[in-house]
């Protein structure tokens, strides 16, 4: 991943989706492209053109935090935007002192988290990762996601299977809200892990066959929530809804644990309580997700 061109990219898009009338300034002139003028957004950051110039070319070695944080102010950054900033820069500054050796690295899923699922016996979970390898799951995840298995036994990846697979968007009701959060959950993952091969092939792969990931990717938004609401259109049971948490692993850099729970609507109680007793009758699903042990 080229850095300075994320960084450039992303303030581009940012700065593109202001306009004069939304930050109190008087819009003067034709526009040729729409938002804010590099001019407007510096007079708003109070740093001169030519040093945000500079730094939406990606030249960030010596923006201080104070600069960047206003920066962030001016284009109206929310939380997750300002961080996703930040590791960019940072990840721009680090880069040439970064040991290789570490840049796509595996990592052990740890034993705790095991049992943690197998201790999840009535809310489906998730074990994933931070390019939405599914990685682990207890019985009752793998039968909530058992329309999403691969048939020949492969390991499931969420945004491989909602971008490339057809049968997402029947599983998924939601489909496009899941779709502009998969997009997201990977320009963070791929800014936290410029040097990863496996997100990058990833991205590759999505880039090359969905003109839907395109579109998206395009775009520069980022996701970092951790928790939220998805209807699901089970196969076996139809439709129902499900809140979800993801709760990270501090052991496992970029590993979480999914859980999905019934919310205030005792349909979707029922449809978890149907779902368990379903599971208990049909333990051969197609995907076996805790097959695979480790991140690579």
């Amino acid at each position: 991943m080229d850095l300075a061109h994320e960084i450039r990219d992303f303030l581009m898009t940012r700065r593109a989706r202001l306009r004069p009338e939304d930050v109190g300034l008087v819009a003067h002139g034709k526009r040729r492209v729409p938002g804010l003028r590099r001019e407007e957004l510096a007079q708003l950051a109070n740093v001169s053109v030519d040093y945000y110039t500079q730094i939406e070319r990606g030249q960030v070695a010596g923006a201080s935090d104070e600069i960047l944080s206003a920066i962030a102010a001016a284009l109206q950054l929310d939380a997750d935007e300002t961080r996703h900033f930040f590791i960019l820069v940072r990840a721009e500054r680090n880069r040439s002192t970064r040991p290789t050796w570490a840049r796509d690295a595996p990592q052990l899923v740890p034993e705790t988290v095991r049992e943690m699922l197998r201790s999840l016996e009535t809310l489906p979970a998730l074990v994933q990762t931070q390019r939405l390898d599914v990685i682990d799951a207890n019985p009752l995840g793998r039968a909530l996601y058992v329309d999403a298995a691969d048939p020949d036994g492969g390991p499931l990846n969420l945004a491989r299977f909602i971008f490339l697979d057809e049968r997402a968007r029947q599983l998924l009701v939601h489909w496009r809200s899941s779709a502009d959060d998969a997009v997201g959950i990977l320009r963070v993952a791929a800014a936290r892990a410029p040097d990863s091969p496996r997100i990058t092939d990833l991205i590759d792969e999505l880039s090359t066959h969905s003109v839907e990931f395109r579109t998206r990717w395009a775009r520069h938004d980022v996701v970092g929530t951790t928790h939220g609401v998805m209807t699901f259109d089970h196969s076996a049971l139809g439709r129902f809804g499900l809140n979800y948490e993801a709760l990270s692993i501090p052991r496992a850099r970029g590993v979480y644990v999914v859980v999905y729970s019934p919310g205030p609507d005792t349909r979707d109680a029922d449809a978890l309580r149907l779902l368990s007793a379903w599971a208990a009758t049909n333990t051969e699903t197609p995907h076996q997700a805790g097959g695979e042990s480790r991140i690579g």
